[in-house]
């Protein structure tokens, strides 16, 4: 039986191969994410350098010697690679476990494909499980956190957790998220948050799932 880790490093071979040459990929955040850079350290003669999802994952990359650049001066990006909290078959997500999810929402959405790395044990049937990280603006806390309750949420603040973009992260248990491109869009629509962790209304477009069978790759 493999374990966690090895299944998270299976997935995050089978990703370099989808990182073209002489390019500057996206990277995500997280315990499988840094499976990837550790791979990705492996090819770094064949890539200008990367754009990092956070300030975590930006070390990780300058520590294996790869170019760490900012989004503003790399424009597009060819890929995007990180992993979720949790995935659907439809490649919707919930991410923002690592509260890295506003930097991971911008670098996917300038980038033209974006490829989801999982243990299977992420796979789920409904999104909700897993509590849902929402980034806000410190002073919009109480307010946010009542609209939360509103739409029948238990909302709860994040101890001792600040985003490397200075705000706070409430994490939202108790949701069955039948509609993940609908809530994406009401709850960014609350005044004072920064934005949620569903990645819906932009979903993983390749899905590489370790499995004790290989690597599944899943599409919609």
């Amino acid at each position: 039986m493999m374990s966690q880790d090895e299944l998270k490093r299976a997935v995050a071979k089978a990703a370099i191969e989808y990182v073209p040459v002489d390019c500057i990929v996206g990277v995500g955040t997280g315990s499988t994410a840094n499976f990837f850079i550790d791979e990705l350290a492996k090819i770094k003669h064949k890539i200008r350098g990367a754009v990092a999802s956070s300030e975590a994952s930006a070390k990780r990359l300058l520590g294996h010697g790869i170019e760490v650049f900012s989004l503003n001066d790399a424009g597009s990006l060819p890929v995007y690679v990180d992993g979720a909290d949790e995935i659907t078959r439809h490649l919707h997500m919930i991410k923002g476990g690592g509260g890295a999810l506003t930097r991971e929402k911008i670098v996917a959405a300038a980038s033209k494909k974006f490829i989801c790395v999982c243990d299977a044990s992420k796979l789920v049937d409904v999104l909700g499980r897993f509590p849902l990280p929402v980034e806000v603006i410190p002073m919009a806390r109480s307010s946010v956190a009542r609209q939360l309750v509103a739409l029948g949420g238990q909302p709860i603040l994040r101890q001792g957790f600040t985003t490397d973009n200075g705000n706070i992260i409430i994490d939202v248990h108790g949701l069955n998220i039948m509609n993940p491109v609908e809530l994406e869009a009401t709850l960014d629509h609350i005044a004072g948050v920064v934005t949620n962790g569903l990645f819906a209304r932009r979903g993983a477009d390749v899905l590489l799932l370790g499995t004790p069978e290989g690597v599944k790759t899943m599409t919609v």
